[in-house]
Order: structure tokens, then sequence, then C-alpha cells
């Protein structure tokens, strides 16, 4: 498997895991609001992260190729359509904003882990 593949694919796995690790986390340590904040963000973090794949594999996968204006105006919809729930979430009081921000953060935290153990493979491989 190449390393894009193995990095993609671990970046999947490990957002999910991310998720319900810190969802159950912040229901056990902070309040329901903070709670809920983490679950909605997560949750709508990873869901977009799924759809860039999908929409980003049809577009480049041959022979089918997809135009750049189709994927910006998919990724552009999608980037309003999250902004319009995240203003809800926060306008309603369902959510706490901090909460929030650290589920919209559990996809960063998956790449950044995603790319120290391929930092940690190419070093190790690279002293044997």
């Amino acid at each position: 498997m190449d390393v894009q593949q193995r990095i993609i694919n671990f970046v999947t796995r490990s957002n999910w895991i991310l998720f319900a690790g810190t969802s159950i986390a912040g229901f056990v340590i902070f309040s329901k609001s903070v709670a809920l904040g983490i679950v909605f963000g997560g949750l709508l973090v990873t869901i977009n992260f799924h759809l860039l794949a999908k929409t980003l594999k049809r577009a480049l996968t041959p022979p089918h190729l997809t135009s750049h204006n189709v994927v910006l105006a998919k990724y552009y919809l999608r980037f309003l359509i999250s902004g319009f729930i995240i203003f809800l979430l926060i306008a309603g009081h369902i959510v706490h904003p901090v909460g929030l921000v650290i589920g919209l953060s559990i996809v960063v935290f998956s790449i950044m882990l995603a790319t120290i153990c391929e930092v940690k493979k190419l070093l190790f491989k690279e002293a044997v």
C-alpha cells in the first residue's frame, strides 16, 4: 500500500476513534453543553472529511474526471452549510463554544497523529 493511501486510511479510522474517545471523555469530565459541543463538532468535521474525500476521489479518478469548479462548488456549499449549523448550535445555546472547538479539532489531531507516525516510520526505516 502506498504512503498516501495508508495515511488516508489511518486518518479515516483515527477520526472515528478520536471522536468516540473525546465524546465519552466529554460526558465524563465536562458539563452537558461542553460534551454536546464535542459530539456535534466531532460529528460535523468527521462527516465533512468523509464527504471531501469522496468528492475528491470521484473527481480525480478516471474516466469521469470532474471540473475543478464542481469540486470547489461542493466544497463551498459544505462550508456554508457547516457554518450555518455551527451558528444554529451556538446561537441556540445547544452547545458550549469550547466543546465545539474541541470537537472541530478532531480531524486536525488525527492528521497530526498520522504525520507523526509516518515520520517515525521514515526515521526508523533509515536507521536500520
